[in-house]
């Protein structure tokens, strides 16, 4: 986008662009298009509505802008300041992991654990933006939750993300390491976590997305990944109530086994594996 004298159509746009982010994302159509659509306040569909439209020079640059920093690695997330989880749009940027689509299996593992119409409280322990236990509420109006993360920086994102809702206190966010700032007295019929759980030596491998971008401290835990998961687990199956579903993330059929024995010597029974769409063992479910 040199030439200072050519007229660049929308289309124009996006074919220069998606050609120089092949190198650099595996979508790089995705990207152009989410991105262009941002720049100009309009749905991604009316782009092709619209193609032969030419672009202002103040939005060309400010699509420039932004195609330069996903050219680095950041996230298209972060670009926009916002991610879609479980049909909803979450606020996030640099404090907290980008959602991704295979944790939707932690909100579809929750709604499957209790009735609509049972009045229950949740847990969802590594909270991030908070989008499991946002979606989980949304979705249940008569639950109650409790959002806990060890980062007051994802917190304050958490907190943004349940503000842009009705959710009112039905929804508390808790500061402290996994079950530290829970009352020792209240027992959960469903706790859900998306903890870190990528060894600590395959992080130079990493996508620049989350290499060079995401918190690493929400990415990586320990030589085989399963530091937090070894105390999450039963600290998790201790505030089960009787009948209770515990489900949480991990990292793929490496894991698979660790974590199967983890819920078992906690005393956990109906322990399954949940796989995500690319078949890939996703999700610990098991019952207390």
């Amino acid at each position: 986008m040199t030439d200072k004298h050519r007229i660049w159509t929308l289309m124009d746009v996006l074919r220069w662009t998606a050609e120089r982010l092949a190198a650099a994302t595996e979508t790089p159509r995705l990207d152009a298009e989410l991105l262009l659509a941002e720049v100009l306040g309009i749905r991604r569909i009316e782009l092709y509505m619209r193609h032969d439209q030419p672009l202002e020079k103040n939005e060309l640059d400010r699509f420039k802008a932004l195609i330069r920093r996903r050219l680095t690695g950041e996230p298209v997330a972060y670009l926009l300041g916002r991610r879609d989880f479980w049909g909803r749009s979450f606020l996030v940027d640099a404090r907290v992991m980008v959602p991704r689509p295979e944790t939707e299996l932690l909100v579809e593992g929750a709604m499957a654990a209790a009735p609509e119409d049972e009045e229950i409280l949740v847990l969802d322990l590594c909270t991030g933006s908070g989008n499991v236990i946002i979606s989980c509420l949304e979705e249940r109006p008569l639950w109650r939750g409790i959002g806990a993360d060890i980062s007051g920086d994802a917190l304050a994102v958490a907190a943004l993300n349940r503000d842009a809702t009705d959710l009112g206190d039905r929804l508390t966010l808790a500061e402290g390491d996994l079950l530290a700032p829970v009352d020792d007295d209240l027992r959960f019929k469903v706790i859900t976590a998306n903890p870190p759980y990528v060894p600590d030596g395959d992080w130079e491998g990493l996508a620049a997305d989350v290499k060079d971008h995401e918190p690493r401290g929400a990415v990586t835990a320990g030589a085989d990944g399963l530091d937090v998961i070894r105390q999450l687990i039963p600290a998790a199956a201790s505030v089960l109530a009787p009948g209770g579903q515990l489900l949480v993330e991990y990292d793929g059929a490496a894991q698979t086994e660790a974590v199967k024995a983890l819920a078992q010597e906690a005393g956990l029974v109906d322990v399954e594996i949940r796989k995500d769409l690319a078949g890939r063992d996703r999700v610990l479910s098991a019952r207390k």
